[in-house]
């Protein structure tokens, strides 16, 4: 069994919850995360073996689908992607920097895993909905190439569900926004 990441979104934070418990409770999984974002809503973000974030998951939309805003299911996610949510990467030195904004929480993990297995970029940072007014953004570096190849297929995942909102690509940032973002 392979490594999984699973997340749902839920319009209320009692409908969040509830659908987290039952999420544990249905399966082997562990939340890595589970809070209220702005503007009131809740997201569940749990990790395990993919048959066990797939039930817990699927638990999920069927029993509380009703607030239910959006969820996924990766399989094999990219190593990286966890250090971006906990914000402990270690990134030396910033290139080439791409910025990638969406309008909700899940799509922006699911466009980071993207642009991680797109070219060899590094994710500095994925910020889920908090202080955003709902809206998520991630920050990546590597080589220019790399970086606008990452983003453009991150903009194309997070665009399928309608949610990409704005993206940029820098190619030598100054010292004082690299000192910023590390």
């Amino acid at each position: 069994m392979s490594k999984a990441i699973g997340m749902v979104e839920y319009k209320t934070v009692s409908a969040g919850v509830v659908a987290a418990d039952a999420m544990v409770k249905t399966s082997a999984v562990t939340i890595i995360e589970a809070q209220t974002v702005c503007p009131g809503k809740y997201i569940v973000i749990i990790s395990g073996d993919l048959s066990a974030v797939n039930a817990a998951v699927e638990v999920s939309r069927t029993v509380y689908g009703k607030h239910l805003i959006n969820s996924f299911i990766l399989g094999n996610p990219h190593e990286s992607i966890f250090p971006a949510i906990y914000g402990t990467t270690g990134i030396e030195a910033v290139s080439a920097l791409g910025i990638m904004e969406t309008y909700d929480a899940t799509s922006i993990i699911v466009a980071a895993d993207e642009a991680a297995k797109t070219a060899i970029v590094d994710l500095i940072e994925l910020r889920i909905a908090r202080g955003m007014c709902g809206k998520s953004y991630l920050m990546l570096t590597g080589e220019i190439a790399a970086v606008e190849a990452a983003i453009e297929r991150a903009k194309s995942a997070a665009a399928v569900e309608g949610m990409y909102l704005d993206s940029s690509v820098i190619a030598h940032p100054d010292e004082q926004i690299r000192r910023a973002i590390l």
